[in-house]
């Protein structure tokens, strides 16, 4: 099996208010950025790997994959496109550059799409992760639901709900290409599509197909708002002194 690691850096980070997107934070001596497509290079399992970029910074990534490339690194980067207006634009952008330019059998390769604002995923969810696309077909990271969760209407609340068949869901999510392709073509051929993430595309559009889930792990955050970055600055500096 042949995998192959999406790295989706194409949002604009406008709940940030930094003025320009979060993936170019640095903390702990590189970009959030540089912290993920790292992550996934280090993994001898992963062959190569697309970064998908907000096309008003695709420059400014192919840049850095220049200048670590003339480090001698990051040789398993094998393409900087742009990603789309939605997330899942970005997702169809690197499904269709591997299909024809990474895959020579949809049924030898698996994707696995990663948000790049994860910078802390471990190497141990993206074994997991291509250890399970041998048996399944589609695979999610998650955790447990730890909090009471409530439902409510009109400012208060109406009741609980059993949070023991409740999950939080991570990146990487990992497929076989041949299923997130036949997803995202059943998928886009529905007007009112829509989504967030992409197991949510196959659970909507086949139905028929298992999403087998792998734990994740309480530092796989995502990076997302202003008051996040303490937090994210405390577990790098907890990282670098294990």
């Amino acid at each position: 099996m042949i995998y192959i690691a999406v790295i989706l850096a194409g949002g604009s980070g406008t709940r940030m208010g930094l003025g320009r997107p979060k993936q170019f934070l640095e903390m702990a001596g590189k970009t959030i950025l540089e912290h993920s497509v790292d992550a996934f290079h280090q993994n001898e399992l992963i062959e190569s790997i697309i970064i998908v970029s907000n096309p008003d910074f695709t420059h400014e990534v192919e840049a850095l994959v220049a200048q670590h490339r003339d480090a001698n690194m990051w040789q398993k980067v094998a393409a900087v496109i742009s990603g789309g207006k939605e997330r899942s634009d970005s997702s169809v952008n690197a499904l269709q550059y591997a299909q024809k330019h990474l895959a020579q059998n949809d049924e030898s390769v698996s994707l696995l799409f990663h948000d790049a604002v994860r910078p802390l995923v471990d190497q141990r969810i993206i074994t997991d992760v291509c250890r399970s696309l041998e048996d399944h077909t589609a695979v999610n990271v998650t955790l447990p639901v730890v909090d009471t969760i409530i439902s409510t209407h009109e400012g208060v609340m109406t009741g609980t709900v059993d949070r023991s068949t409740l999950q939080r869901v991570q990146t990487p999510q990992g497929f076989r290409l041949a299923t997130i392709a036949e997803a995202y073509r059943r998928a886009l051929a529905d007007p009112d599509f829509r989504a967030t993430d992409d197991c949510g595309v196959v659970l909507r559009y086949m139905p028929e197909v298992p999403i087998a889930l792998v734990r994740g792990d309480e530092r796989n955050l995502k990076l997302t708002y202003r008051d996040d970055i303490p937090l994210f600055e405390f577990l790098f500096d907890s990282s670098q002194q294990k």
